[in-house]
């Protein structure tokens, strides 16, 4: 075994910000010549080893490569989103590209960013602008005892995740974010900026291995001569947690006016009465129950008649409520057919779009998405991707989309221990439409309070909430409170938790800070430290559980910088709590507004 010919740290390489702590990224060349990219932690911990290689129609750029040159920038990105955890971003990327090329004069550039929360790099073909690829060598071998929270895949990303480690995990194709534990450091695999130019991937994988090759929806796919971006976000749970780095690697914004993208609290019918998008009196009395508690939307999902969706729309824009639109995909799945819908619906005064259903990775489904999201801008409709893929920077490049679904939602029942997995996998890379608190539908495994601080622990920029009026309406302490939670932050902390047991975050819009804090599993005592989220002192509304699964019980504290929130929780329990500033004065209705 000859030793691997190592080249120097990125980090090395390029300055980063002062106040960053990033990841070591080192080229290295196995035996025959072929390319791994080792991911350290910043003492030199093995992170994840991927192997790297692109091959294509006409080439293998898998082995006997060797560097020719290196080239070296940085790159700072200040955007703006209409959604997510922050809204306004500021990306630094030290970015290095390697120059490969094989005994036959074939090249291959591999790109490598790294920023303060990852690693990032994917593969180009330089000169070229068209390039039949046939596969990766892309695979990413993790440390024999890390643990792991996978989604065993399928094209809708709708199943349950399981908790294992990276080599027990069963044989199969897993989904995209996989979530890794190797010391005290995370890593979470993802792909960043994957679009109609490529094709979707996933990682597969074989019992008691390490190993986790990239696998292709497609087994050709047409390229640009340059892939999506292979994304390794790590450090610790906090640090993965409030990465934007999928959307900092995704293309800038294609609309520049945006004045008419609104996200917002949608009430939705469909979990708590699966018939009641077919009746136009139903969904009558949740444009009035959206009207009376100051939300935004309703939806209109499966069901709905043509013959009556327009007086709906009428009805519900006389009470300061816009409608948004069910469709399967494949009514929408030919320029023409977006057309002759959109104009319908467009001239009834809809104002988006819930597109369902589309089930597939492949390049051609992906083509669909960007020329969906091309025309609902030409039309101004906002979008709500269903039954498909996850986030991959849409959002960024198209800030008309205002979340998607990718994860197993309220309409599955899931387990609450689920719930404090979420936030840390799938959550990460962008909005997730969970369609949270169900407090009389489901299984009813977690706690009111818990249902009432899902929106804040879960962040999407259209929160449809998943029950009735009525299940509402006869708790009025909850919907107060859910009156108050904004779908868009500012800024996001978590402030402890790890997957299937805590999550508690913090998020402040404006003034306030939003807290959520939930738990699966036994009773417990749960403290929030207040120490991160300025000079205080505050006042703290707090919602917590009551009797059985009837109302939250209201309470409010003052509370200094220094203090914090400590309340007993039952079994997948939590509570949430807003604060404002004392020294702004107190209100009538304290830290409501």
């Amino acid at each position: 075994m000859k030793t691997p010919h190592c080249l120097a740290a990125l980090t090395a390489l390029v300055a980063m910000p002062a106040f960053a702590t990033p990841p070591l990224a080192t080229v290295v060349f196995h035996d025959g010549g072929r390319p791994v990219l080792s991911i350290t932690d910043p003492q030199g911990a093995a992170l994840v080893d991927a192997q790297l290689g692109l091959r294509t129609a006409g080439s293998d750029l898998t082995h006997d490569l060797r560097l020719i040159g290196t080239t070296q920038r940085n790159l700072t990105e200040n955007y703006r989103m209409t959604t997510g955890k922050r809204l306004v971003r500021s990306a630094n990327l030290a970015e290095t590209r390697y120059a490969l090329q094989n005994d036959k004069g074939e090249k291959l550039d591999v790109v490598v960013r790294v920023a303060s929360d990852g690693v990032a790099f994917r593969y180009e073909i330089p000169g070229a602008t068209q390039v039949t690829v046939t596969g990766e060598a892309t695979s990413y071998k993790l440390p024999a005892d890390a643990r792991a929270w996978l989604l065993p895949y399928d094209p809708s990303n709708e199943k349950e995740r399981i908790q294992t480690s990276a080599v027990a995990a069963p044989s199969g194709d897993y989904g995209y974010p996989s979530l890794f534990l190797t010391g005290q450091r995370y890593v979470l695999i993802t792909e960043a900026n994957a679009d109609g130019r490529y094709d979707g991937s996933r990682l597969s994988h074989v019992a008691n291995s390490p190993l986790y090759g990239l696998a292709l929806a497609d087994t050709r796919v047409d390229s640009t001569g340059t892939t999506p971006w292979r994304t390794v976000i790590t450090g610790d749970l906090a640090t993965v947690t409030q990465s934007t780095l999928v959307d900092d690697l995704a293309d800038p914004a294609k609309l520049t006016d945006t004045t008419w993208v609104k996200p917002g609290r949608v009430a939705w019918s469909w979990i708590s009465d699966h018939d009641s998008p077919k009746s136009f009196e139903r969904q009558k009395a949740f444009v009035d129950f959206a009207a009376a508690n100051r939300m935004p939307f309703v939806l209109l999902d499966e069901g709905w008649s043509d013959s009556w969706a327009p007086q709906l729309i009428q009805y519900a824009n006389a009470k300061h409520v816009d409608v948004l639109m069910w469709f399967p995909w494949t009514k929408l799945d030919t320029a023409a057919k977006r057309q002759e819908w959109f104009t319908r619906i467009k001239g009834w005064g809809a104002k988006g779009v819930k597109i369902d259903f589309m089930g597939s990775d492949s390049q051609a489904r992906f083509r669909w998405y960007d020329d969906t999201l091309a025309d609902t801008a030409r039309f101004q409709l906002m979008v709500n991707f269903h039954g498909g893929t996850i986030p991959h920077g849409l959002a960024r490049t198209w800030p008309h989309l205002m979340t998607m679904e990718g994860v197993r939602g309220a309409e599955n029942d899931p387990p609450a221990v689920g719930n404090t997995i979420q936030p840390f996998t799938r959550n990460v890379v962008g909005s997730m439409d969970y369609t949270p608190v169900a407090l009389d539908v489901g299984k009813q495994e977690a706690s009111i309070a818990h249902e009432i601080a899902l929106p804040i622990v879960f962040e999407s920029g259209w929160t449809h909430l998943a029950d009735s009026p009525e299940a509402y309406q006869r708790r009025p302490n909850a919907l107060m409170f859910l009156d108050q939670i904004p779908t868009v932050w500012d800024e996001t902390k978590l402030i402890s938790g790890a997957p299937g047991g805590e999550a508690i975050f913090a998020r402040r819009s404006g003034d306030r800070w939003f807290i959520g804090a939930i738990v699966a599993g036994p009773a417990r005592r749960l403290s929030v430290p207040l120490s991160s989220l300025g000079v205080g002192p505050w006042r703290a509304d707090i919602v917590r559980d009551g009797t059985g699964r009837g109302d939250v019980a209201r309470s409010s504290q003052n509370v200094t910088a220094d203090g914090s929130l400590s309340f007993d929780v039952p079994a997948n329990g939590g509570f949430a709590a807003i604060l404002c500033p004392v020294a702004k004065g107190q209100f009538q209705y304290g830290c409501y507004r």
